[in-house]
C-alpha cells in the first residue's frame, strides 16, 4: 500500500513524464527550428543550418528519452511496480503454443503513446487549418 507522500510523488512523476514526452515530440523540433531560423540573416541559408537540425533534433530527443526512462524507473521504485521483462526468443516459441502478452506495460509506455497521438492531432490541426498553401496561385 502506498502512502500519501508516495502517491503524490507518483502523480507528479506521471505529470513530468507527460510534459517531457510532449516536449520531446513538439518542443524540441519547434525549438531547434526557431533557434536556427533566428540565427540566419539571409533568406538563402547554406547547408550548415540544415545539418545542425538533422543532428541536434535527434540528439536532443535521445537525451530527453533517456531522462524519461530514468523517470520511469524512479516511478517504478516509488510505486514498487518495477516490471521484470522476460523476453522469449522467437526460435524458442512454439508455433501452436499459447501466446505471451509480451512485456508488461509501464506508465511511460502509456504516456508516450498518448503524447504521440496528441502530437499527431496538433500537427494535423496546424497543417489543415493554419499552414496555408505553398502552391503558387492557390
Amino acid at each position: 500500500m502506498l502512502g500519501t507522500h508516495n502517491r503524490l510523488l507518483a502523480v507528479a512523476l506521471i505529470a513530468v513524464m507527460a510534459v517531457g514526452s510532449i516536449l520531446m515530440w513538439l518542443g524540441i523540433p519547434f525549438g531547434w527550428i526557431y533557434v536556427v531560423s533566428q540565427s540566419q540573416k539571409s533568406t538563402q541559408p547554406s547547408m550548415g543550418p540544415y545539418v545542425l537540425l538533422l543532428v541536434a533534433i535527434p540528439a536532443s530527443m535521445m537525451v530527453v528519452g533517456k531522462l524519461l526512462g530514468s523517470l520511469n524507473r524512479y516511478y517504478g521504485r516509488v510505486t514498487r511496480t518495477t516490471p521484470e521483462v522476460r523476453v522469449t526468443l522467437p526460435w524458442h516459441r512454439s508455433m501452436r503454443g499459447e501466446r505471451d502478452a509480451g512485456h508488461p506495460r509501464t506508465v511511460l509506455d502509456v504516456v508516450m503513446v498518448v503524447s504521440v497521438a496528441l502530437a499527431m492531432i496538433v500537427f494535423g490541426v496546424w497543417f489543415f487549418l493554419f499552414a496555408g498553401s505553398s502552391l503558387p496561385g492557390a
